[in-house]
């Protein structure tokens, strides 16, 4: 039996921070976002504008009212797709040498991510 956690933990993310991404699956499904930070570790992402939780904030000075705030939480990176610049819509990624760079590109129309 294959522990998927572990395969993302040794090939890694191919999501980066700064890419932007459509949501797949879930709560959040067609929404699409900017990729704030990334958990190799844990496999997951944080994408601005998805999955927001509710946290109940104390107030911080005596006579001011606590607040509802809403943070965004971490999502599996199997759940997002990037959005390619050229397709405009969500892709796969792959990668080819170019000389000694290793660069991301579209499996749909080949083109740079």
């Amino acid at each position: 039996m294959v522990n998927w956690a572990w395969c993302k933990f040794l090939y890694g993310v191919k999501i980066k921070k700064g890419d932007t991404v459509s949501i797949i699956s879930g709560k959040d499904r067609g929404k699409s976002g900017k990729v704030l930070k990334v958990f190799p570790l844990d496999g997951k992402i944080l994408v601005e504008g998805v999955f927001l939780k509710k946290k109940r904030q104390r107030p911080k000075k005596s006579g001011q009212k606590g607040e509802t705030v809403s943070i965004a939480s971490r999502i599996d990176s199997s759940n997002a797709m990037i959005v390619c610049k050229h397709c405009k819509r969500g892709v796969r990624a792959g990668f080819i040498m170019s000389g000694d760079k290793k660069l991301r590109v579209c499996k749909k129309c080949k083109n740079e991510i």
